[in-house]
């Protein structure tokens, strides 16, 4: 007769699935931690982005119900409207004076400073502050009054004998008094370079300096390629920002766009058409048409960066 083990009624049950019950566990307290942001971007970006997608297929005036009037704002947008491709030029013309030579100034300095001994910290936080002031709008009021006539920069121009007068009311001019501002800010994009910077193997550079390699051929051979990452990471940061730029033009045009629209960026005149004009359906569509600027500019960045964008662990054939 062969034996059987019986449990007792009143015993607790064995425990089975202990490793899944953990992880059950383990991604709730996940959740539970996580449940504030996911709140917020439902209800402060996801939320309001479907309601802008919805209004941009509306007439709204932001007092009376919205009217669906279904593509009529694109249509209007790209084939009735001057001024809409107007801010659009304007807004490229600005990206391509402001990015490049905003990301060059940062190399410069982030390359300076790297060989910079004693007080590197003062410097690296003096070159930084105008990123953390240039965004306001009291600085923008500044900059408006050192371009304007009988400004700093008239003055000085003057006292060379190069009579241009005040910046902000030359339509050939103001655009760039606005894409000096951006560039003053360069401390962000000089700061992740500096990072970079300070990640390259010296070893590189002192083999290249004992096959006599210049300081050019160092900086195109060695620095360029090894920084690559980082000068793709802040060129789509940059472009992205440029894109959106607002507040300076505002202040140099006193919010008007002017002289004769030379400032009339794209999202100063998505705020006239919002906010001035209380068309807030068309300025929903112009939102959304940025939107997928920006992502079609980013997609085409990131496509070409294979050709450029160069890491170490794929032995120099480009970024995957």
């Amino acid at each position: 007769m062969t034996a059987t083990a019986t449990r007792p009624p009143d015993a607790a049950p064995p425990a089975t699935g202990g490793k899944p019950a953990r992880k059950r566990e383990r991604q709730g307290a996940a959740w539970v931690f996580l449940s504030p942001w996911v709140l917020g971007a439902a209800v402060l970006t996801l939320l309001p982005m479907a309601v802008s997608l919805y209004l941009s297929f509306t007439d709204y005036n932001m007092f009376d119900a919205p009217r669906w009037i279904g593509f009529r704002n694109y249509t209007q947008m790209f084939t009735e409207d001057p001024r809409y491709w107007r801010s659009v030029i304007t807004t490229l013309t600005y990206v391509v004076i402001a990015v490049p030579l905003q990301l060059l100034l940062a190399l410069a300095v982030a390359i300076a400073l790297k060989s910079v001994k004693r007080g590197k910290g003062f410097y690296r936080s003096a070159f930084y502050a105008p990123s953390l002031l240039g965004a306001s709008m009291s600085i923008a009021l500044v900059w408006r009054a050192i371009f304007n006539d009988g400004g700093s920069v008239d003055n000085l121009l003057s006292g060379m004998g190069i009579d241009i007068g005040g910046w902000i009311n030359k339509p050939g001019w103001a655009i760039l008094s606005v894409a000096l501002l951006t560039i003053w800010q360069f401390g962000a994009p000089m700061v992740i370079f500096l990072a970079g910077l300070q990640q390259i193997p010296a070893e590189l550079y002192e083999a290249a300096a004992v096959d006599g390699a210049s300081w050019w051929r160092q900086f195109r051979s060695i620095t360029i390629p090894m920084l690559s990452p980082v000068l793709f990471f802040n060129l789509v940061l940059q472009m992205i920002q440029a894109f959106q730029v607002f507040t300076p033009a505002f202040a140099v045009s006193a919010g008007k766009g002017g002289p004769a629209d030379s400032t009339l960026v794209y999202t100063l005149y998505l705020y006239d058409r919002g906010f001035t004009a209380s068309h807030m359906g068309y300025a929903s569509a112009m939102a959304w048409a940025l939107l997928l600027a920006i992502g079609a500019v980013t997609a085409v960045l990131f496509r070409t960066s294979r050709a450029w964008v160069f890491y170490a662990n794929d032995n120099n054939e480009g970024a995957r």
